[in-house]
């Protein structure tokens, strides 16, 4: 759908538009560091009534006793068969079903199709190793704006899990596959946003429900895809704390969303569609078509075409749209953000399970 408004909020009138998606590029691949403008306020709280939110206090509390030591608690002495792995990536890629007569993958054999499963693979941690960067900063803000002191102790928990995260998919990376690949441009674009803005609610938001969400659903994915025993292992650990950490959102935004003007409900409404756009833009591994020499304008629309590819792409919505709908962001302002979700194709998981009621069930008690 051609949207004016889609200009200001993703940069392109057309949501599907591929050239303008990937002219989007990283300019920075070169430097070591990225620095962006935190123009939020730190904010001191002197009421230290602990429970004050019994249901942020549960989460702390459970936060507390679900710590785990990436060092000592992952088997790093397990032997990873890279090409096996990248066998079994490559169906949910969707490309080789696909008509390729006439392209460049027409003439593939099977180690250029066993190059892309291996690179995809690589390219997929990498960018679950730099969201989780961008979540260690975030939590680390949240900590430092939110204005309750059941939010601060919480968050403080989920700034030592998302340290851990970064640390224990950089060490798959760089231990057992090889090496990683610079942060996605439209990932880094969603990243930037979220750290700029100076309200803290939107940090939450754009993280805690969006981001956190999304990663969510795709850990559970490629958990189920994977027959490695290392990354399943380390999947499960992550997802254990990703669905607290959702959940987290869920339960300080509901309260606070209910206060909202009309007007603000309609800012954190395009903000999340916005966030919604740069995040299924950053699925299309443009980085790895350029990488094997192949034009992404020509290989994309190849797996956009896939069932599987569309379903896939579509599942990683599971979790955020049910936590839309609990935050009332769904139909707020005549329903916008899901007539939004219903372009994407994504509105059917509305009544899905929202997080705040199923983070339970992500526990690492009783499970391997």
């Amino acid at each position: 759908m051609t949207d004016p408004l889609n200009q200001a909020l993703i940069g392109r009138t057309e949501v599907n538009d591929l050239d303008a998606i990937l002219a989007v590029t990283n300019t920075d691949i070169d430097s070591a560091v990225h620095a962006v403008t935190d123009n939020a306020d730190a904010i001191f709280t002197w009421d230290y009534e602990k429970g004050a939110r019994p249901a942020l206090n549960k989460l702390y509390e459970k936060a507390k006793t679900a710590q785990w030591n990436a060092e000592t608690d992952l088997p790093w002495d397990t032997d990873v068969d890279l090409e096996q792995m990248a066998r079994l990536l490559l169906p949910s890629l969707g490309i080789e079903s696909s008509d390729l007569s006439g392209t460049p993958l027409a003439t593939w054999g099977d180690a250029e199709w066993l190059e892309l499963g291996i690179e995809s693979q690589v390219w997929t941690l990498s960018q679950f190793m730099h969201g989780e960067q961008g979540a260690l900063l975030c939590t680390a803000k949240i900590v430092e704006t939110v204005p309750w002191i059941d939010a601060k102790y919480y968050a403080a928990t989920q700034v030592m899990d998302e340290a851990r995260h970064v640390e224990v998919f950089a060490k798959y990376l760089d231990t057992k596959l090889e090496g990683h690949y610079p942060i996605n441009a439209h990932l880094g674009l969603l990243l930037d946003d979220i750290v700029a803005d100076s309200r803290w609610d939107m940090t939450y938001l754009g993280m805690q429900i969006m981001v956190e969400g999304l990663a969510l659903a795709a850990f559970g994915f490629m958990h189920m895809l994977t027959e490695e025993p290392l990354l399943k292992q380390l999947l499960r650990y992550v997802m254990a704390d990703e669905a607290r950490h959702v959940a987290f959102g869920v339960l300080s935004l509901k309260e606070y969303y209910a206060e909202l003007t009309d007007r603000e409900l309609a800012e954190r409404q395009e903000f999340a569609f916005e966030a919604a756009v740069r995040m299924r833009d950053r699925f299309l591994q443009q980085e790895v078509w350029d990488r094997l020499g192949v034009d992404p304008k020509i290989a994309i629309p190849l797996t956009q075409a896939s069932p599987m590819r569309i379903e896939f792409q579509k599942m990683l919505f599971t979790k955020i749209v049910p936590n839309c709908k609990k935050l009332g962001l769904l139909d707020a302002n005549n329903s916008w953000l899901r007539r939004r979700f219903e372009e994407l194709g994504v509105i059917q998981f509305e009544d899905w399970a929202d997080t705040e009621a199923e983070y339970e069930a992500f526990s690492l008690a009783g499970t391997t």
